[in-house]
């Protein structure tokens, strides 16, 4: 993004940091001076009163006369990371104060999400007076009806979007609720609780500030942007997992190895959190919340050693199942080009199904939505990219889902199995109105060779807390030519040896082998990358991490533009004219794309390093070369891979359905 060159060094030289720290800054909109001086934490943040929140003093005064008179609460939260540890902060701070308290984590495959009438008879029979949520509750409208007829009370405590009507009962604290005018909102649940014990207390103190470490863990793993008050909860919570960490942080950081490393935000969100959701995935989320409770070292083990198990369980039950989910899409040509993509499987764990979703957006750029049926019934878990809101989505097609939540990048929901493939339909038809935005690669600025160096590491320290809303720094590297490829990690990742004038770095691309790497030596390319401290034997030097890289000189917008095109096509839809003839293969095109794929026996790079291959700058017109071809029985295609068809018979393309097809939009016959 264009910026203020002396505006910049200006805001530099008041707060006395690096110019660069400030670049980086200004392109996460941080912009004046103030703010940047609040977001390095050289200034502290002004943040909201707890009693701005819409509802909160009727909150707090009904909480206090339930401790005040020992009524039985019972805080009810979710099954994951941030309901756990929303729940760990209420049931600790009442504890503390001495309250007659008890917790309630619903079984996420027998009960699901939030308040269930089951859940609030059993709590009832317990002789619960009063019930607090916490990370949900703002849509449980007949659930309040019906705690409210059972002589109970109840206080919800949220951060997920509210529907039209909220739920009748003494108080309803969530940021999102149309009357709250606070200026920042994306708190997580965690987030919420703890404005709640700030209120309960009467003020941000060294009591609450202990707190702090579960709301962090809660904030990353929700993926909350990292910015105004959250940036400051994760900055002073890992601040305190380090001064003084909690048995179950602690014992859950020895069991995925990263105890002996200063706590980041980027291990809660890669080692911790996966591990504590693990619990709930794969079994009991009981577990997660009594890690987090546990006063013992031993016992803390113990629970961390079953989760970190359980974990392992859990990646492998995601590997098949991402691998039937992606079979699907494979091998349903119509599926494959939809706006939103949505599986189904019987059977398949609704524990792991969110990670799914988030693998197929991964690699397709696309919102979706995977759901796990068993027998009549079915739970979804969708995830989408940035600009489509997956709640709105949801919202549009509500007919067809028997319930449904969740934000704008993450939603829940539940449908008969019976209804998905219109599910399916609908949620497409309220996507064909929208421009579907492309997954982009963020690139901060471009950086010289000679600039990575130990400077460029404490720049980056200084962006720490990292995640969403402030991303790690991510620097591009342009026009450099590969000079070796050498498989690391058991052949598992690659180094490659770059060089630019005369001068050479190594780097190194994890998850990617030989065979699929589509890049050869000398090869002219541009890379997105980050970097990491290295520490050996008290040297410290720089680890170049490729984040994303392409061939040098590739037109992106043309690429992207025809992109859609051919997936209208290929989803039936109407072009117009000058469309059509831009994805319509010439003759010799067509001979080059097939004398190619013949040489190579077979292909798995996509058609993007294909074009490069043959020296084609039209993607589209090579797309519908390679369907034409496929149509023919010139190739067949499994699982990604090219291969070509022998055959002795001579093929006329021209004659194929997707090359008719383009001629007739071009000659008006669908006009």
């Amino acid at each position: 993004m264009p910026f203020d060159q002396e505006a910049v060094l200006q805001t530099a030289e008041e707060l006395n940091i690096d110019p660069h720290c400030v670049l980086l800054a200004y392109t996460r909109g941080i912009e004046d001076a103030y703010a940047a001086a609040e977001f390095f934490g050289i200034e502290e943040g002004e943040y909201a009163d707890p009693f701005e929140f819409p509802d909160m003093a009727q909150a707090v005064e009904r909480i206090r006369q339930a401790v005040d008179n020992f009524e039985s609460i019972a805080v009810f939260g979710d099954y994951d990371v941030d309901g756990i540890t929303a729940t760990a902060v209420l049931y600790m701070y009442l504890e503390s104060l001495g309250a007659k308290v008890s917790y309630y984590i619903p079984d996420r495959h027998s009960e699901g999400y939030g308040l269930s009438k089951e859940a609030i008879s059993k709590l009832c029979d317990c002789g619960i007076n009063l019930i607090v949520t916490v990370d949900n509750g703002i849509s449980a409208v007949e659930e309040a009806e019906y705690i409210k007829s059972l002589g109970m009370e109840l206080v919800v405590t949220d951060h997920h979007l509210p529907g039209d009507v909220l739920p009748d009962c003494v108080a309803v604290v969530d940021p999102h609720r149309a009357d709250c005018y606070l200026p920042f909102k994306n708190y997580v649940g965690a987030g919420v609780a703890y404005k709640l014990i700030c209120a309960l207390e009467g003020e941000e103190n060294e009591v609450t500030e202990g707190y702090l470490d579960l709301v962090a863990l809660g904030t990353v793993a929700d993926v909350m942007p990292l910015v105004d008050e959250n940036r400051d909860f994760v900055r002073r919570g890992l601040y305190n997992m380090a001064m003084s960490p909690r048995k179950g942080i602690d014992a859950i950081r020895k069991a995925a190895s990263t105890d002996d490393k200063i706590p980041s935000a980027g291990e809660l969100a890669f080692a911790v959190a996966p591990r504590i959701n693990a619990a709930g995935r794969m079994g009991s989320a009981e577990r997660g919340l009594r890690l987090l409770l546990s006063r013992d070292s031993l016992e803390a083990d113990d629970i961390a050693k079953e989760i970190n198990d359980e974990n392992t369980a859990r990646q492998q039950t995601e590997q098949e199942i991402s691998a039937l989910a992606l079979k699907q899409i494979e091998e349903t040509p119509d599926m494959k080009y939809d706006s939103v993509l949505v599986v189904s499987g019987e059977g398949w764990n609704d524990g792991v199904i969110g990670i799914v979703a988030s693998r197929i957006v991964e690699k397709y750029g696309k919102p979706a939505i995977v759901i796990a049926t068993s027998g009549d019934t079915a739970k979804g878990s969708g995830r989408s990219v940035d600009g489509f809101s997956l709640y709105d989505a949801l919202n549009a097609v509500s007919h067809t889902l028997t319930h449904f939540g969740g934000h704008k990048l993450a939603a829940g929901l539940g449908i008969e199995t019976r209804r998905i493939d219109e599910f399916r339909k609908a949620i497409n038809d309220y996507a064909k109105d929208f421009d579907m935005p492309f997954m982009i690669q963020r690139i901060d600025y471009k950086l010289k060779l000679h600039s990575i160096n130990e400077t460029l590491l404490e720049i980056t320290d200084a962006m720490e807390p990292c995640g969403a809303g402030n991303p790690q720094a991510v620097f591009g590297l342009y026009k450099m030519t590969i000079e070796g490829i050498t498989p690391i990690g058991s052949g598992k990742h690659l180094r490659l040896d770059l060089s630019k004038g005369g001068n050479t770095v190594k780097a190194v691309l994890f998850s990617c082998t030989a065979a699929k790497f589509p890049y050869e030596k000398g090869d002219v390319v541009d890379l997105a990358v980050s970097v990491k401290r290295n520490e050996y034997l008290g040297r410290v030097s720089v680890s170049i991490i490729i984040k994303n890289i392409r061939f040098h000189g590739v037109d992106e917008d043309r690429i992207l533009s025809e992109i859609r095109l051919f997936e209208r096509l290929s989803r039936g839809e109407r072009l117009y004219k000058d469309d059509a003839f831009a994805l319509l293969p010439e003759r010799e095109l067509m001979a080059n794309v097939y004398r190619l794929l013949r040489s190579r026996q077979s292909w798995s790079y996509g058609e993007e390093v294909l074009c490069k291959r043959i020296g084609e700058e039209r993607y589209g017109a090579v797309c519908v070369s390679i369907r034409a071809m496929l149509e023919a029985g010139l190739l067949r295609e499994n699982d990604g891979t090219l291969a070509v068809n022998p055959t002795a018979e001579k093929v006329n393309l021209e004659q194929t359905p997707v090359i008719m097809k383009l001629k007739s939009f071009i000659e008006g016959a669908e006009q």
